[in-house]
């Protein structure tokens, strides 16, 4: 990224600095495409996931204004339909939709089925291939939001045959502030953003080049066997959390392992609290080094009860979510393990404050 910060030119130049900046950008493309398992032209630049989702909504909702939505599905993704008419499909505890429950909510006005790969708090993956499969035989469009899955377990947008998909760098350990949704070859839907003829009329704005190289450069080591050996060790770090867990061996504040145990991303582990809130458990673990979450990373200002798990029948207050990523050490997970248990026992002696 660096020899992009502060110098080359604008890609949509035909000047020398203009074609390198492009040769760059169309380079990454084609590195983000491999790893994503599409055509370097299905692949579409966006500031980040959030973007990328909110313009498959809109693009999508060109055709009709009813939008199938799993209750589970990440903030950006809900806000974005609830703009529109929304038929939403209950999970179960595990925070799984059942395919025929989508199904019998599609009729025949239905322009949108948003379902995510892996779900962002609990980790659970979903029965995407199956709900696509059934939504294509209808003649409806499809939103798959991979965000939370991409660089952590394989993802085939082509052989999955999805029409849309939103991904984000940031999550895969690339920079911030860049993303791409992946719009199926031949679809014809409008762009989000006007103004200009940038990613090939689909979104304007001058593209973030340096952002754009990094995004690339990680895809390309992930998808060289980058993402295989990442799963396998972060798949082995949170078993650690969960296996601590199961064993009641992080003490009486742990009540459960939320989402499916097995059926889940590897590097996403939730644990449901008994008897303390999420907010003072974050912040003494904050204090002993240890950097944790509740709920959805978008909800770090508000800390508002997770519609995560309250789809999922549990309670929504208490609940802690841990993430490990590629640079994390089976050092991080000793020092986690050793923080949480006396954390919640000093929270359980002040009567859970």
């Amino acid at each position: 990224m660096a020899p992009w910060f502060g110098a080359g030119g604008d890609p949509g130049r035909v000047h020398a600095e203009g074609t390198a900046a492009r040769v760059a950008v169309e380079q990454a493309r084609e590195q983000v495409a491999a790893l994503l398992g599409a055509r370097p032209r299905e692949v579409v630049f966006t500031s980040g996931g959030t973007e990328a989702a909110v313009t498959a909504t809109w693009m999508a909702t060109e055709r009709g204004d009813d939008v199938v939505i799993p209750a589970v599905e990440h903030s950006c993704v809900r806000e974005a339909s609830a703009r529109h008419r929304v038929r939403e499909v209950a999970v179960d505890r595990q925070g799984r939709v059942d395919p025929d429950e989508v199904l019998a909510s599609v009729g025949p006005t239905t322009a949108l089925v948003h379902v995510q790969w892996g779900n962002h708090e609990v980790g659970t993956l979903q029965p995407v291939a199956e709900v696509v499969d059934r939504c294509r035989e209808r003649g409806v469009l499809t939103h798959v939001d991979a965000v939370a899955a991409a660089g952590h377990v394989p993802v085939d947008f082509r052989a999955l045959g999805a029409d849309l998909m939103s991904v984000s760098s940031h999550k895969l350990g690339g920079p911030p502030g860049v993303g791409a949704l992946c719009v199926r070859r031949g679809l014809r839907l409008r762009p989000l953003l006007v103004g200009g003829d940038q990613e090939r009329g689909r979104r304007a704005g001058y593209e973030n080049v340096p952002a754009i190289v990094g995004f690339g450069a990680v895809a390309e080591r992930l998808a060289a066997g980058g993402l295989h050996a990442e799963a396998d060790l972060a798949r082995a770090r949170t078993e650690r959390i969960v296996a601590a867990a199961q064993a009641g061996e992080l003490g009486k504040g742990v009540e459960s392992v939320l989402g499916d145990p097995v059926g889940r991303l590897p590097h996403l582990v939730c644990l449901g609290l008994a008897g303390v809130q999420a907010e003072p458990v974050l912040l003494d673990l904050d204090r002993r080094g240890v950097a944790v979450h509740s709920g959805s990373s978008c909800s770090s200002e508000s800390l508002e009860p997770s519609p995560v798990l309250e789809a999922m029948g549990v309670d929504a207050s208490r609940s802690l979510r841990i993430s490990v990523g590629w640079s994390t050490v089976d050092d991080d997970i000793d020092a986690f393990l050793a923080a949480l248990p006396p954390v919640l026992d000093q929270l359980l002696a002040l009567g859970g404050r």
